[in-house]
C-alpha cells in the first residue's frame, strides 16, 4: 500500500515550464507534436491530482483497519483464560513465579464444629451444623512461606515489613510473626499483582478443607499418631523448637500440607463465642462478632496435640504479631 510519501510530485505546469518554453524554441514545424505533449502531460497531472484523494482515503481505511485490529486482539487477551474453567479437584497451579500455589478443593458439604462427647471440646466449637461449599476454590497448598512474603516487600507491598524469622531461617518456612493485618496486606498486594481475588479462608472453609471429607477428630484419624505434624508431643523432631519447613508432613485428602500443626492461620472470621447463628454456605462470618478479635485456626508447634482437632479454634487480636501466627491464601475460581 502506498504511502504519501510514495507519491510521485506533481509537475508544475506554469508557462515558464521547459515544455512550454521548448514550444516556442523549437519553430513552427515542432508546435503542433509539442502541443499534443503538452495536453498528454496534463492529461497525466490530473489522473495524477485525481489519485492522490483515492490514496489517501484508502492509507486511512489502513490505519483505521489497523487499530480495529488492534483494539480487538487487546479485547480478546484481556478475556479471562478458558484453562481455569477445566480445573479439577487437587489440581495445582501458580498465577506467577513467586506466588503461592493452591490447590482446587471441590465443592461438598460437612458437619462443622464437634460434638460434647469429643476429648478437648469446647463450648464455641458448637453446636454442630451443616455447610454447604457450594462451588470449588482454591486453597493455597502449603502457609504462606518466607520466601513469598520477602517477594511482595521486594516488590513495594506488604507495607515494607520484614518479620523476624526468629533465627530458624526463612526460604521455605512458615512466614510467622505477621497479623491478621499484615495477612491483609499480602493478599491486597497478590490480588493486585494477578488480577484474581485472593483473600484469607473463612473459618467454615478452612474446617472443610482441613478434613477433606472426614470427621475425625484429626484430619487422619482419632488418635495423633506419630510425625503427622508439628506441635508438643507429634513425634516429629521439631516438636516445640521450631516451624517446620512448609511440606515436612504427608497432605491430607485435598493434597493440602500443614493444614493442622507448625503455626496457627489466620482466617477471616471475626471471633463468636459459639456458632449460634454461623453462616451455612462458608461465606466469612463477620456480623455481629468481635472483629478486632479475629479466628486462628490449626494449633502450632508448640501446643498440645488436643488444639490440633479438626474443630479446634482460638481467636488474637488483630494486630497481633507472634512467632507461631501465619497465614494461608484462598482464590476465587472462574464460573
Amino acid at each position: 500500500m502506498s504511502s504519501p510519501a510514495d507519491v510521485p510530485e506533481l509537475p508544475r505546469c506554469s508557462r515558464e515550464d521547459a515544455p512550454f518554453k521548448r514550444e516556442r524554441q523549437d519553430g513552427e514545424g515542432k508546435h503542433i507534436k509539442t502541443r499534443r505533449q503538452a495536453a498528454s502531460l496534463a492529461r497525466e497531472v490530473g489522473q495524477r491530482r485525481r489519485a492522490v484523494p483515492v490514496l489517501i482515503s484508502l492509507i486511512g481505511l489502513c490505519v483505521l483497519g489497523t487499530a480495529i485490529i488492534a483494539q480487538a486482539s487487546t479485547q480478546a487477551a484481556a478475556q479471562p483464560p478458558t484453562q481455569e474453567e477445566a480445573l479439577k479437584p487437587k489440581d495445582t497451579f501458580k498465577d506467577c513465579a513467586n506466588c503461592p500455589e493452591v490447590v482446587v478443593v471441590p465443592a461438598g458439604s460437612f458437619t462443622m464444629g464437634s460434638p460434647a462427647s469429643e476429648p478437648g471440646h469446647s463450648a464455641e466449637e458448637g453446636p454442630q451444623h451443616m455447610v454447604t461449599i457450594a462451588r470449588p476454590f482454591a486453597v493455597g497448598r502449603f502457609g504462606v512461606t518466607f520466601d513469598e512474603w520477602d517477594a511482595c516487600v521486594a516488590e513495594g507491598g506488604c507495607n515494607g515489613y520484614k518479620p523476624s524469622d526468629e533465627g530458624w531461617g526463612r526460604g521455605r518456612r512458615p512466614v510467622i510473626n505477621v497479623s491478621w493485618d499484615d495477612a491483609q496486606a499480602y493478599v491486597t498486594w497478590l490480588s493486585k499483582k494477578t488480577g484474581k481475588s485472593y483473600r484469607l479462608l473463612s473459618g467454615a472453609e478452612y474446617e472443610y478443607a482441613m478434613r477433606a471429607g472426614t470427621q475425625t477428630v484429626y484430619p487422619w484419624g482419632n488418635t495423633i499418631g506419630t510425625n503427622n505434624a508439628n506441635c508438643h508431643a507429634c513425634g516429629s523432631r521439631w516438636d516445640a523448637k521450631r516451624t517446620a519447613p512448609v511440606g515436612s508432613f504427608p497432605p491430607n485428602g485435598f493434597g493440602l500440607y500443614d493444614m493442622v500443626g507448625n503455626v496457627r492461620e489466620w482466617t477471616e472470621d471475626c471471633y463468636h463465642e459459639t456458632y449460634n447463628g454461623a453462616p451455612p454456605d462458608g461465606s466469612a462470618w463477620i456480623e455481629d462478632g468481635n472483629c478486632y478479635h479475629r479466628v486462628v485456626r490449626g494449633g502450632s508447634f508448640l501446643l498440645a496435640p488436643a488444639f490440633l482437632r479438626s474443630a479446634s479454634r482460638y481467636w488474637f487480636a488483630s494486630d497481633y504479631r507472634l512467632r507461631y501466627l501465619g497465614f494461608r491464601v484462598a482464590r476465587a475460581l472462574a464460573p
